[in-house]
């Protein structure tokens, strides 16, 4: 089995708008042996407020990186799970918490993992939870079931400290097979989900302007299977050979 290595295991945090949150958040992660933080468009920081409820997690928010967009911030990482408490019209594939643990512990000595939580009050858009492999969500009494975000944060990062200690780095309570390629990355999985409409379209097979959740339903077939570096190569030379056809057919 990988050793885990929290190095490479980001917390990942969109549009955070209290500061406060931020430092709690980078507390909890400190608590746990997490290190890497990602802001996405924070609505303040550098914040005294964060540096407060940091106490001794100061140097997470010293070295935390702050990105534009959600994008961006997952462009290396070859597994992405985001945090979620709602139903979505299109079902994602769903983990527990810690199930959550595992499956990162399970890649981390692979290739980057990306934890993505969201708004306060809104959470993580549609949009966001697209960009997602998995979506995790943590049980809580239905009559009162928000999370503090630094509370969430925490039962995450307290799941991923356990299965490190436990030796659990299996995803599935299967022996880890080995792979013969790495993960596609955000950042290509992102170029192949723009040429595979860009082609969609060009065949006529893909309406924009009556998408019919296509994409999303695309995104969420391929996020399922978890496209390998040859696999996308292959995937993307399909998507060219179309399309020079097309304009040899013009």
């Amino acid at each position: 089995m990988t050793e885990p290595d929290f190095s490479k295991i980001s917390v990942v945090l969109v549009n955070t708008s209290h500061p406060g949150n931020i430092g709690a958040s980078a507390r909890a992660m400190r608590n746990m042996g997490l290190t890497r933080l990602v802001l996405v468009q924070p609505k303040e920081f550098p914040s005294g407020v964060a540096v407060g409820r940091a106490a001794s997690a100061v140097e997470l928010l010293d070295r935390a990186l702050v990105v534009d967009s959600l994008s961006e911030a997952i462009a290396d990482c070859g597994l992405v799970i985001g945090a979620s408490a709602r139903s979505r019209s299109i079902p994602w594939p769903l983990l527990t918490p810690e199930q959550c643990a595992r499956k990162a512990m399970a890649e981390a000595g692979r290739h980057r993992v990306a934890l993505v939580f969201g708004r306060e009050d809104t959470g993580l858009s549609n949009e966001e939870l697209q960009l997602c492999h998995y979506h995790v969500r943590i049980p809580s009494d239905p009559d009162y079931s928000s999370l503090n975000l630094a509370a969430a944060v925490m039962v995450i990062c307290y799941e991923l400290h356990k299965a490190a200690l436990a030796g659990q780095i299996d995803d599935s309570g299967i022996i880890e097979r080995e792979w013969d390629q790495e993960m596609a990355n955000g950042e290509a999985v992102e170029h192949f989900y723009q040429h595979l409409e860009r082609v969609l379209v060009k065949i006529d097979f893909h309406d924009p302007e009556n998408p019919r959740q296509l994409m999303q339903r695309l995104r969420r077939l391929f996020g399922r299977i978890r496209i390998d570096v040859m696999e996308m190569n292959i995937l993307r030379g399909m998507l060219t050979h179309i399309e020079k056809n097309l304009k040899q057919r013009d």
